[in-house]
């Protein structure tokens, strides 16, 4: 297993963050702080996609849910991208992580889903 590493890419309405490797308390924050960094005000929101990820630990767990906190203050929606087979699926739906209406499956479902209800009037 590798450091996790993330790549950002800009969609037209959302910033797109693939997550790969190893998030874990060595690279945790500075990864939450890279997404929220790079994420425009004029997005709708975050597809965090952990399809790559092969270990999250509690640190990991908690930048997700630092992550959540700080866009919905901006108006703005998470998805997670969580497919089944995902190493890391069953500790995120454990954890409560991955809440209903805020995970997909795919990328594709998640840009589709970001335009949803806004957090902070939904």
């Amino acid at each position: 297993m590798s450091l996790g590493d993330v790549e950002i890419t800009l969609a037209s309405h959302a910033l797109i963050a693939r997550l790969t490797g190893e998030i874990d308390m060595s690279n945790a924050e500075e990864i939450g702080a890279t997404v929220i960094g790079a994420t425009p005000n004029e997005a709708s929101g975050v597809v965090l996609d952990l399809s790559g990820v092969d270990y999250l630990d509690s640190a990991g767990i908690y930048v997700v849910y630092g992550i959540r906190a700080s866009l919905q203050a901006r108006g703005q929606n998470l998805i997670l991208v969580i497919p089944p087979e995902s190493p890391v699926h069953d500790t995120l739906r454990l954890s409560g992580t991955g809440r209903p209406g805020e995970t997909t499956e795919t990328v594709d479902e998640a840009l589709r889903a970001i335009d949803g209800p806004s957090p902070a009037h939904g």
